[in-house]
């Protein structure tokens, strides 16, 4: 099938038709939000799996449960696809919810509430590097072609999703004041609890020393991938070809050092920085 054929265009963004819709996008754009939800934004392959795994327990008192039990599609939705309308409603408050979408692609309650995002940036050459591999899998996704091709793609915004650049940039937005807290993926994968504390302070929560430690237990990499609940081993081998790649692969950090030639790291470090000199959002990652 052609890209055409497999993904959506909306507002100027391709995304994938098989969670993507015009209804689905329809209740996004109508969806009222509430004061007390909580967003986990992130461009595509940041830490997104990670989030769904670790708010929940967070926001309930440490209760693993629905961990264990629901699948993280369903037990942290995202707002744009098209199983939202099926659950968000349903959902007890606090709502955790996630999205990919740029900040200017909210609903419009979004913007008048008192609703918490939490923004998780990863390292771009790890995130097209992981997206790369993801393609190869995703029966649902064009092929990516060649490693440079699809890093074009990513550097130019002609894959799903758009620009990493602009992902970023939408996100750090003076609008949001305190209602924001950007983390990074490599602080997560430094000092998991650390991160999760400042979590926790950031959405006025809390929960024993006992259960924070439990929490990070089940948020490393290995226990994900051996929950099925979250390593998406419940998805049909032909939709994700799991002979190909594993979802979670490797959840590292530098992964990019593997893949890129040194021709390709000095154009892709030259566009990305020519997309953020305008700015003054700098990342751990930047002096590498």
């Amino acid at each position: 099938m052609s890209k055409n054929d497999l993904n959506l265009l909306y507002k100027g963004l391709l995304l994938p038709r098989i969670a993507h819709s015009e209804e689905s996008l329809q209740y996004l754009e109508n969806f009222q939000v509430k004061d007390d939800d909580v967003f986990a934004v992130t461009y595509p392959k940041s830490g997104t799996t990670w989030m769904q795994e670790l708010l929940p327990p967070l926001l309930n008192g440490g209760d693993l449960t629905s961990v264990q039990t629901v699948p993280n599609w369903d037990r942290v939705p995202w707002l744009e696809e098209t199983r939202a309308a099926a659950l968000l409603d349903k959902m007890s408050s606090p709502r955790a919810i996630v999205s990919h979408m740029p900040y200017h692609f909210m609903p419009a309650t979004f913007f008048k509430s008192k609703a918490k995002v939490i923004y998780i940036a990863r390292n771009p050459k790890d995130v097209a590097v992981s997206s790369f591999h993801f393609h190869k899998m995703a029966n649902f996704l064009a092929d990516p072609g060649t490693f440079e091709d699809f890093i074009d793609g990513f550097l130019f915004g002609k894959n799903v999703f758009g620009k990493w650049t602009d992902h970023v940039k939408s996100w750090r937005n003076p609008e949001l004041g305190d209602r924001i807290l950007y983390i990074t993926y490599e602080e997560m994968l430094e000092d998991l609890q650390s991160v999760l504390s400042r979590m926790l302070t950031f959405l006025g929560r809390e929960i024993s020393a006992e259960a924070l430690d439990h929490v990070v237990s089940i948020g490393t990499f290995k226990n994900m991938k051996n929950n099925k609940m979250s390593n998406y081993s419940l998805v049909p081998e032909d939709l994700m070809d799991k002979k190909k790649t594993q979802f979670l692969r490797k959840g590292v950090s530098g992964d990019w050092k593997n893949h890129f030639s040194p021709k390709l790291d000095a154009k892709f470090t030259a566009v990305i920085q020519e997309e953020m000199k305008e700015t003054n959002i700098r990342f751990p990652w930047d002096e590498e």
